[in-house]
């Protein structure tokens, strides 16, 4: 049976040169007035920076090409650019957010308990429910809104700033700017968009960092980064994976579901569903459109891809930084 259902929007892959340094400043669209302190970074590294008083900002993304640039900023839409030039200097004209939910007082005794409902569930779904995700916490978890109106088979929030989370387990600091989170209890569903930037490495000595690699590379081990690493170098074998077709015997080969257009530049693609093994457990994998590009460092277009079983239940609490290699 198909469970837990998890599609992640996390960004568009379209082409970005190499050796580029881009400049730009980040504006209100209505006022065109500047934005600091805007975020603008890399989705799913430590790459990034912020926008200065005057909403300029420089950032140079040489290490990462073929990935869009995403600005973000509190009370503002998350935008990205997926078209850059270093000769142009760019203005990011940014849309303020009208909340499809509105500010409602908890005070009474019945919404206390309700938020604190949800917001349980929330994290149970956000985070996961994995050992990672019970050293896993949100610092600022009042920024989290709930739709109290919405069916009582749905719970939907959002976030009015970004969310930061320490993740105690892996030994990172991140933000995770949430968009959009729904989910369904009759079907045991969830959906949730953002974006995450991860800001701080906690592995501040030896002691410490050896903890931190040990449950990294655990993590690691038959994740979804794990299955797009070995399938760039064609190792899938390699590192204990097997791909089949939905309710096929044998093992697909590797020509089967990898086109590679030009050396640096490969997609996964395949008419059908596609089952992964990885030891005894079991992903299946459809296809939103005819091929997905991925990378190197296992970076996938996921809004290309619904997952099923074991890789679907990866969570914040779960994810790795692109940077992030396993020791040798």
């Amino acid at each position: 049976m198909k469970k837990h259902l998890l599609l992640l929007f996390l960004g568009f892959y379209t082409g970005i040169g190499f050796g580029q340094v881009i400049r730009g400043r980040v504006v209100d669209k209505e006022s065109g007035e500047p934005i600091d302190y805007a975020s603008v970074y890399i989705n799913g590294t430590f790459h990034g920076t912020t926008s200065d008083e005057h909403g300029e900002f420089e950032i140079e993304v040489t290490k990462y090409p073929g990935r869009p640039l995403y600005i973000s900023a509190v009370s503002y839409h998350t935008t990205f650019l997926s078209t850059l030039k270093t000769e142009e200097f760019i203005q990011v004209n940014l849309i303020k957010v009208k909340y499809e939910i509105p500010e409602i007082s908890i005070e009474s005794p019945s919404l206390v308990r309700k938020r604190k409902m949800y917001l349980k569930k929330f994290k149970k779904e956000f985070l996961g429910s994995s050992k990672n995700a019970k050293a896993c916490f949100i610092l600022n978890e009042e920024a989290v809104t709930f739709n109290y109106h919405s069916s009582q088979d749905t719970i939907k929030a959002f976030a009015r700033e970004p969310l930061i989370i320490l993740n105690n387990s892996l030994g990172y600091r991140i933000t995770y700017y949430l968009d959009k989170f729904e989910y369904v209890k009759s079907s045991n569903t969830i959906r949730f968009l953002g974006n995450i930037s991860f800001n701080q490495d906690l592995a501040t000595n030896s002691g410490r960092r050896q903890e931190f690699e040990e449950r990294r590379k655990k993590t690691y081990l038959g994740s979804s980064k794990h299955f797009f690493n070995a399938l760039w170098q064609n190792k899938l074998k390699n590192e204990g994976f097997r791909v089949l077709e939905v309710n096929g015997i044998y093992p697909l080969e590797y020509e089967n579901f990898v086109m590679e257009e030009k050396p640096g530049k490969k997609y996964f693609s395949y008419p059908r569903d596609l089952e992964i093994a990885y030891d005894y457990y079991l992903t299946t994998v459809s296809f939103l459109r005819p091929r997905v590009n991925f990378t190197k460092d296992g970076y996938f277009e996921p809004e290309a891809l619904i997952w099923y079983g074991n890789m679907s239940l990866e969570r914040i609490a779960d994810w790795l930084p692109y940077e992030y290699a396993p020791p040798e």
